[in-house]
């Protein structure tokens, strides 16, 4: 069984500090000496807490403001094909995009996006960017099964499959709602893609009797197996880590027969030269140890897709099996799965 447990984050930590100086949480030194010696416009669909780590430390360290956007996934794209015009005096409202690749993927089809190529991120695993360069994954976020330490000690049939997840018995399981989180909806769809859609919908149809409660919001099927509601709760990992250092009797199970992952990406839109160096050096600096130790340091656990970094040597399950048969699946696919899985297994 593959269990494993959260990153080796003390020895990560202090290693880092030393590279990085004191590493404080952003609320802990508000000021930021001097004036910034360049500024971008990043539109984003990261929560906006934090964005706010990512800007006020990166402005901190490098000088360079970086003003975040939050937008939805589609209002990005919109507002990158309307910024892509053919009249250089025209002067573009957004410089570089932190999102979910798969919005990426679709703006670099249109070609909306500005290659870049660097040392640091020639080092990311081809599967974690785009073969032309442009744009990069900077971290994701896997599925995992999160379980409550009490329970693991009552049982010597602990899951570490779907298929086991979805036969074991005597099991109370959380999770949540496919249609409340693209993180939800997501795994839904790549366990299609892998699995095909007769199998995913056998899978969740035996686990199904076993969900107490299908949740509205990611981190409450985390809090359900801390508190002792549910035995194993379907999750992603960022919340379980979260809760985890928290002090949460949980231990993380990742799944032996693949697992689905949301990957943030970064892009370059602008066409100014300048503009694209300040761009790059900031996107290998989301890519070093440095933002991620700024971004645990203030609650956020993401898996780096830099290899190099200390980080991902430190991640304990750093070769978790990912699900990578990803299907670009329509919208009216994705509605239909979805309303598949409504009819055929949570009303029965």
């Amino acid at each position: 069984m593959r269990r494993y447990t959260v990153f080796v984050l003390t020895a990560f930590m202090i290693v880092l500090a030393a590279v990085a100086g004191t590493a404080i949480p952003v609320d802990a030194d508000k000021k930021i000496s001097g004036v910034p010696t360049g500024e971008l416009t990043a539109y984003t669909t990261l929560p906006a807490e934090t964005a706010a780590v990512l800007s006020e430390v990166y402005e901190r360290e490098n000088h360079v403001r970086v003003n975040f956007v939050p937008m939805s996934s589609q209002e990005i794209l919109q507002q990158i094909k309307n910024d892509a015009v053919s009249d250089p005096t025209v002067v573009r409202t957004v410089d570089v995009v932190l999102t979910d690749s798969k919005i990426l993927e679709q703006a670099a089809a249109l070609n909306l996006l500005t290659p870049y190529s660097s040392e640091t991120n020639d080092a990311v695993r081809k599967k974690f960017k785009d073969e032309q360069d442009r744009w990069v994954g900077i971290w994701y976020d896997p599925i995992v099964f999160c379980a409550n330490k009490d329970f693991l000690r009552s049982t010597v049939d602990i899951p570490d499959t779907w298929e086991k997840l979805s036969k074991a018995t005597n099991m109370r399981v959380g999770i949540t709602d496919f249609l409340a989180a693209d993180a939800s909806a997501n795994l839904l769809l790549q366990m299609i893609s892998n699995f095909g859609d007769a199998k995913t919908y056998e899978i969740l149809a035996g686990i199904h009797p076993k969900v107490v409660q299908y949740a509205k919001y990611l981190s409450n099927p985390v809090r359900q197996a801390g508190m002792g509601e549910v035995d194993i709760s379907v999750a992603v990992e960022s919340e379980t880590l979260r809760y985890l250092n928290n002090g949460y009797p949980l231990k993380i199970i990742y799944p032996a027969d693949g697992t689905s992952y949301m990957l943030t990406g970064f892009a370059i839109t602008t066409s100014d030269d300048a503009k694209t160096q300040l761009a790059a050096k900031f996107a290998d600096w989301l890519l070093s140890d440095e933002a991620q130790l700024y971004l645990q340091t203030n609650g956020f656990y993401f898996v780096p897709t830099n290899p190099q970094t200390l980080a991902y040597k430190s991640f304990a399950g750093k070769n978790l099996e990912l699900l990578n048969n990803n299907q670009n699946f329509s919208d009216e696919q994705r509605q239909a799965f979805l309303n598949r899985w409504i009819n055929d297994v949570r009303l029965k």
